[in-house]
Formats: C-alpha cells, sequence, structure tokens
C-alpha cells in the first residue's frame, strides 16, 4: 500500500484531458515553430479562399485533407525533432538524419498539399478572371 493519498478526480474526464493534452501541443507548436505559423497562415488564406470562391463539397474534402496532412506531417516532424532532442543533445550524424527525414516528409505533403490547391483553385480563378 502506497502512503500517498489519492489525488482528486479531474472533473474534465479522461475525454477532457486528452483532448487539453492534444490542444497544449498545438499551442506548442504554433508558438514554437516559425513552420507552423506560416501553415496557419496558408490554412486560414485556403479556407477563406474556398469561400470566396465557393468551391464544391469535394473539393473542400481536397482542401480540407491536404491541409490535414500537412498539420499531422508538421505536428510529427516537431515531436521526432523534440525526442531527438532528447536522447542526443549533441550532434550525431543520425539524430540529424532523422530530422531531415521528418522535414523532407513536411516538405512533400506541403508540395502535395500546393499541388492540390492549384488544381482545386485555378479553374475558379479562371473563370473569375473570364468574367
Amino acid at each position: 500500500m502506497s502512503d500517498r493519498p489519492t489525488p482528486p478526480p479531474d472533473p474534465r474526464g479522461r475525454l477532457g484531458r486528452s483532448f487539453g493534452c492534444a490542444f497544449r501541443g498545438l499551442g506548442f507548436l504554433v508558438r514554437t515553430q516559425a513552420n507552423a505559423r506560416i501553415h496557419a497562415a496558408a490554412t486560414v488564406l485556403v479556407v477563406a479562399a474556398g469561400f470566396a470562391l465557393r468551391i464544391s463539397p469535394s473539393e473542400w474534402c481536397a482542401i480540407l485533407a491536404a491541409s490535414g496532412l500537412v498539420w499531422l506531417g508538421e505536428g510529427l516532424n516537431t515531436a521526432i525533432e523534440t525526442l531527438t532532442d532528447l536522447v542526443s543533445p549533441g550532434p550525431h550524424p543520425l539524430a540529424g538524419r532523422a530530422k531531415d527525414i521528418a522535414a523532407g516528409a513536411v516538405l512533400c505533403a506541403a508540395l502535395a498539399a500546393l499541388a492540390i490547391g492549384v488544381v482545386v483553385f485555378l479553374p475558379h480563378l479562371a473563370e473569375l478572371v473570364a468574367r
């Protein structure tokens, strides 16, 4: 038996704590990562453009999926960088390789999102210019 008192239950419950951790992680990501702030600005611009150009539901699916994948990549990249710094505080070729691979994955996601954005928005913009 432990002599430590049992902590009081968290009124938010397990799900509330999970969401709290997730939002804390997103806050850390945006506060500390310049690229995440760039992705945030791009996300706002793309969503605003989607509303302004009245893109179709299927186009929304493509845009939101692409944006979500970029955010997923950025989050995983930051997590990998953080863990790499923990286990290898000094320079090490394998630590650098892990960080480079994670950054490359984000680049691939961002380029794919850019291509999807061009495919979705270019016809709408061309139609707007043609009027």
